[in-house]
């Protein structure tokens, strides 16, 4: 593997991830940016993020002989959204199990507090969060939360699901090969996004969209993205690769409708898939008032500044129900819930409400 650019960039920037590991120095500048992308970006997205992006940049220089690297794309594309249409099914699983609502936030209190939904899925991260903690223990820094709190609530058979993540990793690493480096930047960074989604967040979060999305645009407008850069920059050697790289609907002799919907038709398909990300938030809303259960509480629960009626629970006397004003912020409740409930409880499900993120 010879020395270029993009081997340059891409070890610059798993330096960089090692930097923010061991220091906070740079989470001022950084954190602002990643959150538009990673949704609600963290430390240990950060260092996951740059590692990965320069982890792909490299592995892009690896292999030098011809592969079909658009029909490890299109694989690449199939199995990301197999995964996290997995991940989903674990969530309906797992609550089938615990006999807790579809339309709630599922709250661990054992070791660290772990919270996982459909709408925000941490089980897998869970899995690999032991895993990690196994192997690097003392060296995983209390500001990153590994989820290892929901370990032993997972599935049994969500370790063959886990076994689908580095298949995928091989998978992109063959379909980034013999590019153009703009559309090497772009793979890796959408790749990036979607190893982070599938791990931190599942189908419905903001990384995963960019990610699998992403990737989607590379394989059917790639070439004109390198085509603009190009023009742009004046690259005459990223417009003569580009060249090699022909949309399978270009020159085909389409309609000019056909063509354009072949091109534009991704667009659209975005806007719907965000669409059915807000239509499965609001319809599992509870907008009246959260209902919050408690179960297994270790004795008498205070939750302090947080008015709530308790309900009776005849059928459940291991479980507090409590209803809360719904002019709370969902994610601010949920946070505010888990001071109080710190060694006062094994778990606690709070009901959806996004609606109270308009407000």
């Amino acid at each position: 593997m010879k020395l270029n650019k993009t081997i340059i960039v891409g070890l610059i920037l798993i330096v960089f991830a090692g930097v923010i590991f061991i220091t906070d120095v740079f989470n001022p500048v950084i954190r602002p940016v990643t959150y538009q992308f990673l949704m609600g970006s963290s430390k240990g997205k950060d260092i996951i993020f740059f590692g990965l992006l320069g982890l792909f940049l490299i592995l892009s220089q690896v292999i030098k002989k011809d592969i079909d690297t658009t029909k490890y794309l299109k694989i690449s594309i199939v199995l990301g959204t197999v995964l996290l249409s997995l991940g989903i099914l674990l969530e309906v699983i797992f609550r089938m199990q615990m006999g807790i609502g579809i339309n709630t936030v599922f709250c661990s209190m054992t070791n660290s507090m772990s919270s996982t939904s459909i709408l925000h899925t941490h089980l897998l991260k869970s899995i690999l969060g032991a895993l990690l903690t196994q192997i690097m223990g003392a060296f995983i820094q209390s500001g990153i939360n590994t989820g290892v709190g929901l370990y032993q609530y997972v599935p049994s058979f969500s370790f063959l699901v886990v076994l689908l993540i580095p298949v995928l990793f091989a998978s992109i690493v063959l379909s980034m090969q013999k590019r153009p480096w703009f559309t090497n930047f772009l793979m890796a960074f959408f790749s990036s996004c979607l190893f982070i989604g599938i791990i931190d967040g599942g189908m419905f979060a903001t990384p995963s969209y960019v990610g699998i999305l992403g990737l989607f645009l590379v394989y059917r407008n790639g070439f004109y993205l390198n085509y603009i850069v190009g023009k742009v920059l004046r690259d005459e050697k990223l417009l003569e690769e580009n060249e090699i790289i022909q949309p399978v609907y270009r020159n085909r002799g389409f309609s000019e409708i056909r063509y354009l919907f072949n091109r534009f038709g991704i667009y659209f398909f975005v806007i719907l898939v965000i669409f059915l990300r807000f239509t499965v938030a609001f319809a599992g809303a509870e907008p009246d008032c959260y209902t919050v259960d408690i179960v297994n509480p270790t004795g008498d629960i205070d939750l302090g500044n947080i008015t709530a009626k308790v309900i009776d629970n005849v059928t459940s006397p291991n479980k507090i129900t409590c209803h809360i004003d719904p002019s709370y912020n969902e994610m601010q409740l949920i946070n505010d819930l888990k001071v109080p409930l710190n060694n006062s409880c094994e778990y606690y499900t709070v009901t959806w409400n996004a609606y109270s993120y308009l407000e």
